[in-house]
């Protein structure tokens, strides 16, 4: 009695961490290679689980569990500024423990996989971006003054166009430097359109800062 209890307790952990690792590794990891979220997401999708087990073998609400989750938050997850994305991924990382520990424990093993498959269906299908389309931002310094000028806007769009290789689609001009004749300007393109190699010269120069988190 005490093995299958204890085999049982087990299946559970294996379960959520299988569906853990499916969504850290082959879903978030190729976006974006991290190794402290990946961390993040193991341990704390783990330790959750564990937790919920406690929960549901003594005298214990799952209102205080929640309590205690959003107390570690508070208290060290708010001290730095996560991406949104990576935010998400680490709510669902919180609430699969849980929602796995409920079931399982339920006894409702259908609807546990059935819900696992679904949250991994979902993130994957929002990662290969079916059916959207999004738009980069980077950040440039331009040096091409006269071509900043508000009647040149079309000549400006076009010449970017041609230096990057990018589908740009709209140019805002952030600060002007007449002392140095150059600008800072912000360029939004199409996602996915590569940008064509081309060497610089003295007199035709583009520098490219940084990308632009999309919600700016």
């Amino acid at each position: 009695m005490l093995i299958e209890a204890y085999g049982s307790f087990l299946a559970g952990i294996f379960i959520n961490l299988i569906v853990t690792v499916i969504i850290a590794r082959w879903i978030f990891y190729p976006k974006k290679r991290v190794q402290d979220y990946i961390f993040t997401f193991l341990a704390f999708s783990t330790v959750i689980y564990l937790v919920m087990g406690l929960f549901t073998s003594v005298e214990l609400s799952i209102g205080v569990g929640f309590g205690l989750f959003a107390l570690f938050s508070v208290l060290r997850y708010r001290t730095d500024t996560v991406p949104i994305r990576e935010m998400t991924y680490l709510f669902v990382m919180v609430a699969l423990p849980i929602m796995n520990s409920i079931l399982y424990n339920n006894g409702e093993i259908v609807k546990l996989f059935l819900s696992d498959f679904v949250i991994i269906l979902v993130l994957f299908i929002l990662e290969q971006k079916w059916g959207f389309r999004y738009d980069q931002k980077k950040l440039v310094k331009y040096e091409k003054i006269d071509l900043i000028h508000a009647n040149e806007h079309d000549r400006l769009i076009e010449d970017l166009r041609e230096r990057t290789g990018l589908a740009i689609t709209q140019v805002e001009i952030v600060e002007i430097d007449f002392i140095r004749d150059s600008a800072n300007i912000i360029i939004t393109y199409e996602e996915g359109t590569p940008a064509i190699p081309k060497k610089n010269t003295d007199s035709d120069m583009i520098s490219v800062y940084k990308p632009i988190q999309k919600e700016l």
